[in-house]
């Protein structure tokens, strides 16, 4: 019998929010990039725009800034539409996507850095 992989969802990642989608915000993502649910999130600060978390960049990029809420194909062009989750809610760690080359001592740092816009990452389900 063949193998079902079923894919994360919404309910998978988000685990709190705030009423009346306070917790969200419309960002646009960075062309070049084809991002899935759960992404960890770091702001360019030059340009306003959101890509995957980079520890190594210098460009504002490197600080958590959100955490993306669906998949996301920024791959030809921005996408203006990405949504996020921006403050004020809790989201499970086993749901999040890191960057492939990210250590631990990053991770947890990024952690922090999404604690201090009130985005808590749970170890539970």
């Amino acid at each position: 019998m063949a193998e079902i992989k079923q894919t994360l969802n919404l309910g998978d990642l988000l685990k709190y929010e705030d009423e009346g989608f306070y917790s969200r915000d419309r960002a646009t993502l960075t062309a070049g990039q084809t991002l899935v649910l759960g992404t960890v999130l770091g702001l360019v600060t030059a340009t306003g725009k959101v890509k995957q978390l980079d520890p190594s960049a210098t460009d504002g990029s490197q600080l958590a800034c959100g955490v993306l809420l669906q998949d996301c194909d920024a791959y030809l062009v921005d996408r203006d539409d990405a949504l996020m989750l921006a403050r004020h809610g809790a989201v499970a760690q086993h749901a999040l996507t890191w960057p492939a080359a990210i250590t631990v001592a990053e991770r947890d740092a990024a952690v922090a850095q999404l604690k201090t816009v009130g985005i808590l990452v749970r170890q539970s389900a």
